[in-house]
């Protein structure tokens, strides 16, 4: 191990990078933390080569004897996944706070600076910065504005759960967090989630490009590996870590849209179609103590009619009219938009077919896009107060008193 840390200095942020087989992106990686303009006194790197076969050890020691940047490095056997390089270098980190970069990535220049500004400023635990995709998508909803304190139950924080963030390395002893080394996937998610659940506060900085996302020529990426159990695994600690800290209620069902459509979800979209009998039968069979445990009607209300009913058929054990569904949405057709009254209903398959499902599974209840078409959920008329509501009644009492012919008064 190369250890070149100053004695006695807590640096205000720890970048904690695992790497495996990660040249030459690791080049681009290492130089825009050397770039940060928070200054190599303020951080500190710890890099874990996690038995890599390219070279990536070596460029790490390299940098590590060259960088102004007090940098450790680890040597260790393949551990198979992301998570144990993770937690091998927090239990190195000495920062005040921590972030953990993966090395196929690179931050902006101004990354830590702005986000450990914020930090301090909001006494967050948990602070995100704005993330933009090079060769591969990366989520955008949550980007709107810089805020201080965003509120868990009413943004789209809840959509961005990898582990690259700026978290508090107190929350994260305090509660004795780390990464699940059992999970394959979706550990991140894990770990950011309880951070999320229970931290102090949350912050966005969104008004300047603090991580780039980058998609590998070669895919040599975790994030596309593992079988389709992995992501079932995946789904039932997060739900689970959900349940565990969030009682029933609105914010629970806020929350559990989550890991219903991006984790359980697509593995029974289009391509469902397509798969063989028993790979569907298994799907739908690991995801049935799910529905069972977590699906309320208040989760399907959050969702887009086809996500809505995809889930409803799996909550029901149909998985004929799942795959009716899905065959739908595999042919790109678009269902017709149909007024039932004060509501919007979206024609997919088995609509109107009330024995089978009910209306309120083709319900608009968020916007949706049909045909380029923007579809709002009609707005709920504004309930009556109670007062309001029985001086109403009293003057429909009386004006049906002054109509009464007065022989048939009393």
């Amino acid at each position: 191990m190369a250890d070149m840390p100053r004695k006695n200095h807590e640096p205000d942020v720890s970048v904690i990078i695992g790497a495996y087989d990660a040249m030459p992106y690791l080049v681009r990686c290492l130089e825009s933390v050397e770039a940060q303009t928070i200054g190599p006194a303020r951080m500190e790197i710890v890099a874990i080569d996690d038995g890599s076969t390219d070279g990536t050890g070596e460029y790490l020691e390299k940098f590590a004897a060259r960088t102004a940047v007090p940098m450790r490095v680890v040597r260790q056997e393949n551990s198979g996944g992301p998570s144990g390089p993770r937690n091998r270098g927090l239990g190195l980190a000495r920062g005040r706070y921590v972030f953990f970069l993966d090395a196929d990535d690179y931050f902006g220049e101004e990354a830590l600076e702005r986000m450990v500004a914020m930090g301090d400023r909001a006494g967050t635990d948990v602070v995100l910065g704005k993330i933009v995709g090079v060769n591969r998508g990366a989520a955008k909803s949550m980007w709107k504005e810089t805020v201080e304190r965003a509120d868990l139950y009413s943004s789209n924080v809840k959509f961005t759960l990898s582990a690259q963030k700026l978290f508090r390395r107190d929350l994260l002893v305090r509660l004795g967090m780390s990464f699940d080394e059992k999970l394959k996937t979706g550990e991140d998610a894990l770990f950011t989630m309880e951070a999320y659940l229970r931290g102090n506060g949350i912050s966005v900085v969104a008004d300047y490009t603090c991580y780039y996302l980058v998609g590998r020529e070669d895919r040599n990426q975790m994030t596309k590996k593992g079988s389709y159990t992995r992501r079932f695994d995946s789904a039932r600690a997060l739900m689970g870590l959900i349940a565990e800290h969030v009682p029933p209620g609105p914010r629970r069902d806020f929350l559990m849209v989550r890991p219903f459509v991006i984790t359980l979800l697509p593995q029974f979209g289009p391509g469902l179609v397509k798969q063989k009998g028993e790979v569907r039968e298994r799907k739908a069979a690991l995801a049935a103590p799910l529905m069972k445990a977590y699906w309320t009607p208040e989760v399907g209300r959050n969702l887009k009619v086809n996500e809505r009913l995809r889930l409803m058929c799996l909550a029901e054990g149909r998985l004929d009219l799942l795959l009716d569904v899905a065959a739908f949405l595999r042919d790109k057709k678009e269902p017709a938009v149909v007024r039932r009254g004060d509501r919007l209903m979206l024609a997919y398959p088995h609509f109107g077919e009330s024995s089978v499902l009910p209306d309120r599974a083709f319900e608009v209840t968020v916007t949706e896009w049909i045909g380029g078409r923007r579809i709002e959920a009609p707005r709920a008329k504004p309930r009556a107060s109670f007062a309001r509501r029985l001086v109403r009644k009293a003057r429909r009492t009386v004006l049906s008193a002054l109509r009464t012919p007065r022989a048939h008064r009393v």
